[in-house]
């Protein structure tokens, strides 16, 4: 059984960026006006930015008018998980900027038009990566 500083390990800034690289589904918490949203968002990596596409609505709104965000990505199988948080500062790119979406894998999972391109410039990487010591396995009744 691993000892505690093996069950807890920070990742560091690159171990963060693969794990980002290697996902395009995210949950993003963003405000607006006086209320904390959380949404699910795909997204992609565009060299030291990420970027996802949003229609019009809350989300965008949110966006505009407090920019400031935290997008959270997971991972896990029955042995080992991994968390990224970025925080960061989200805008809506302008239209002479919104092409970089056209250059990478920012691919839509739903057939809505989203014509909005927004980037989020990290202000902070952080990862974990969790042994699963999995203790409900410790109540399962025997065959």
């Amino acid at each position: 059984m691993p000892g505690d500083d093996e069950i807890i390990t920070d990742l560091d800034t690159e171990e963060c960026w693969q794990l980002l690289r290697s996902h395009e589904l995210a949950r993003l918490a963003f405000r607006l006006v006086d209320e904390v949203h959380l949404v699910p968002i795909n997204y992609a990596v565009d060299h030291d930015t990420l970027l996802f596409r949003s229609a019009e609505g809350e989300k965008l709104l949110g966006v505009v008018m407090h920019g400031e965000v935290v997008l959270e990505i997971d991972e896990h199988d029955d042995e080992i998980a991994r968390s990224v948080i970025v925080r960061g500062q989200a805008r809506r790119l302008e239209e002479d900027e919104a092409h970089r979406a056209d250059n990478i894998a920012l691919r839509p999972w739903v057939g809505t038009l989203k014509y909005n391109v927004v980037e989020i410039v990290p202000r902070e990487i952080t990862g974990r990566r969790f042994v699963l010591g999995r203790p409900w396995t410790h109540y399962l009744p025997e065959s």
